[in-house]
């Protein structure tokens, strides 16, 4: 029996009637067609679907459709002010070339965000800590802190008014 849910995905409401079974990446990637949410390994240990859920990261891929009822969820796709204006994260990645084959990079960001909302200014062994759920078998991370590093000063910048 489907369950009526309603989820406010990237500013967006949706009303869907799912099966109690499936899971937020499922519902995200097939029904509403937001793929920048990663499916990897089904676990909860590669971070590649990981989203932002009332202001906390989780892995999509163990959280239920139903659970996230009348929740507000930020997938990547909802980084970006709009196409033309990426998220001070964004800009950070592609300029520091944190991204290479870019399977791992929407959960890299995400787990960024929450990371940068809770501490605006981490050192380096905090980045690598909040980062660690999130495996990338392409950059070797070093360039991915840097990117962190860079967006905390991004962001920075842009609370202050400047830029």
């Amino acid at each position: 029996m489907k369950h009526p849910i309603t989820l406010k995905i990237n500013g967006d409401v949706y009303e869907l009637a799912v099966d109690p079974w499936r899971t937020l990446n499922e519902v995200l990637r097939e029904d509403l067609n937001l793929t920048g949410t990663k499916f990897g390994c089904g676990s909860g240990d590669c971070g590649a679907c990981t989203v932002m859920l009332d202001g906390r990261a989780v892995s999509s891929c163990l959280t239920l459709a139903v659970e996230a009822d009348g929740k507000e969820i930020t997938t990547v796709e909802g980084l970006a002010v709009s196409g033309e204006q990426l998220h001070p994260i964004q800009e950070a990645f592609i300029e520091k070339g944190a991204i290479q084959c870019g399977f791992c990079t929407p959960g890299m960001e995400i787990a960024s965000l929450d990371l940068l909302k809770r501490n605006p200014a981490p050192r380096e062994e905090e980045i690598r800590e909040a980062l660690a759920g999130n495996l990338c078998r392409c950059t070797g991370y070093a360039k991915i802190v840097e990117a962190v590093h860079a967006a905390a000063e991004k962001m920075k910048t842009d609370k202050n008014g400047a830029q």
